[in-house]
């Protein structure tokens, strides 16, 4: 069952399903300035993109542009980027790798900026990983960077250079506007978004705004209903007499999942925790030389609430239909459950607290309309017994899991 299960599930990751990734109606601009239309991929880049791809009509094969043939491309009413020649400070914000220079350090760079706002002011983005910066630009002027640098001071302290409010201070200028509405402008793009969006007002500019707001449902919570069929065997490395295989028993469970999808890659990924009630009960008999009576009789009474944490991502077959694969890794808190050991008469030999350890959980599944689902999961060996030196275990769930998304 675990090798059928791992084949489906290296299957599906494999597999170059349709998706809601799709050409959307778009255009490009050539180096010789020549405005082509078009079908653009869209993948709602989360780093700014040095290539697309794109179609000339439906039934046409794709076919790549690179930032050395393309001055311009974009998806209408959704997104645009533009070729420019900048120079970009690329230094680290992780609080380990910052520099001891409060300046920034240029270097000249020719990217795909994102444009955020045109208007009096025009905005732009700059994302690669974990670097993010801000441009801007006033009708034709040359494209600057917006400065903002942490760094480290000669105390060893965190110091910041915000030169960008004295950039937004001295170039866009309104009546209006006060140096304490300069000085609350964070860098970030929402921050940044409003003031150059009140800095066009200011002046009754007419503004496009490339992030028009969209409805995504970027919250989803599920009750999950399950079957479990899971195994236990323990084992002794100093007497094999108590080497106990509980075999496989059907047991049921209950989740709830709480889902966030991320906000790029078109919905593709998401963030899952998932508290969950599972119980496994059993008992074993068997015939020893060692025990009065010559009857051992094993039972394990084993109940937890498992908070699984996982990284899921879905294929989409169409609008109403997906297939999704996730990953796990499993915390258990496990209350009062223990393996007890009896003669046949009823009396205890011994008791073995269950202290169990975490493990991790591989599921693929269907998911219709955003409402239903269905999920099938493995889980790898869980240890049952990690305080006790002698004694190891294997506990392994394969699960049926059933949704019902409330919201």
């Amino acid at each position: 069952m675990k090798k059928q299960f791992l084949f489906i599930l290296i299957t599906i990751l494999s597999f170059n399903s349709y998706s809601q990734i799709s050409f959307e109606k778009g255009y490009y601009i050539d180096n010789t300035n020549q405005k082509t239309n078009c079908l653009i991929k869209n993948v709602d880049w989360k780093n700014n993109p040095t290539e697309f791809e794109y179609k000339l009509s439906e039934n046409s094969e794709s076919k790549k542009a690179t930032i050395k043939s393309i001055k311009e491309f974009g998806i209408d009413n959704i997104t645009k980027y533009i070729r420019s020649t900048v120079n970009i400070d690329r230094s680290s914000e992780n609080t380990n790798n910052l520099s001891n220079h409060k300046n920034p350090i240029f270097q000249k760079e020719e990217l795909f900026l994102k444009v955020l706002i045109e208007g009096k002011a025009n905005l732009y983005q700059y994302i690669d990983s974990n670097l993010k910066r801000y441009f801007y630009n006033k009708e034709n002027s040359n494209i600057e960077q917006l400065i903002f640098k942490s760094y480290k001071t000669t105390e060893n302290n965190i110091g910041e250079n915000n030169r960008f409010r004295q950039q937004l201070w001295l170039d866009l200028k309104c009546p209006n506007f006060k140096t304490s509405k300069i000085e609350n402008v964070k860098y970030k793009k929402n921050d940044l978004v409003r003031f150059f969006t009140e800095y066009s007002e200011c002046y009754n500019n007419e503004l496009i705004i490339f992030e028009p707001k969209q409805k995504r449902d970027l919250f989803n919570l599920t009750i999950r209903p399950r079957i479990n069929s899971s195994s236990l065997a323990i084992q002794n490395s100093v007497s094999n007499s108590r080497n106990t295989d509980f075999k496989n028993k059907i047991g049921f469970g209950l989740g709830l999942e709480a889902e966030y999808i991320l906000p790029f890659n078109k919905n593709k990924w998401a963030i899952t925790i998932e508290p969950t009630y599972q119980s496994f009960k059993s008992e074993k008999t068997t015939e020893v030389n060692n025990v009065s009576g010559g009857i051992l009789i094993a039972n394990v009474d084993y109940s937890s609430i498992e908070i699984p944490v996982g990284l899921r991502h879905y294929f989409f077959l169409n609008n109403n239909s997906k297939i999704f694969i996730n990953a796990s890794f499993i915390f258990d808190l496990n209350s009062k459950s223990s393996i007890e050991f009896t003669r046949n008469d009823g009396s205890n030999l011994n008791s073995l607290e269950i202290e169990t350890r975490n493990n991790l959980a591989m599921g693929i599944g269907y998911k219709q309309n955003d409402r239903y689902s269905l999920e099938f999961r493995y889980q790898t060996n869980r240890e049952l017994l990690g305080n006790y030196s002698y004694w190891t275990s294997e506990y392994r769930t394969l699960s049926i899991i059933f949704g019902y998304s409330l919201f």
